[in-house]
């Protein structure tokens, strides 16, 4: 199991849920952060902290939302497991079910 980050991020990423990973695995692309399900140790620490809530533990992400646990997963197969998001830096891509939305949020936030 792992949490998974859902629609509200996308062109927000507030980061404040990076700020709050004590393991380093909250990635960002080029529209939305992406967290690592094999990094990601479950503490829930970033659930709280994100602004536009846009985090959930997998079992609870709202079935509207549900195609984001794939992006979340599928947005690392070919980065593999870096060891910790600040070894990659901002990625300047994004799993294709982001790509293809239409602007959303505030960027930057």
């Amino acid at each position: 199991m792992t949490y998974v980050i859902a629609l509200p991020c996308v062109d927000v990423k507030d980061r404040a849920c990076v700020d709050e990973c004590p393991v380093d695995c909250i990635y960002e692309g080029d529209r939305s952060l992406y967290i690592h399900p094999d990094e990601c140790v479950d503490c829930g620490a970033c659930e709280p902290v994100c602004p536009v809530e846009a985090i959930y533990y997998e079992d609870d992400l709202p079935e509207a939302w549900a195609d984001y646990y794939r992006a979340n997963v599928d947005f690392f197969v070919d980065l593999g497991s870096p060891g910790g998001a600040a070894k990659t830096g901002v990625l300047s891509f994004d799993h294709p079910l982001i790509e293809t939305l239409p602007p959303q949020g505030t960027p930057g936030g």
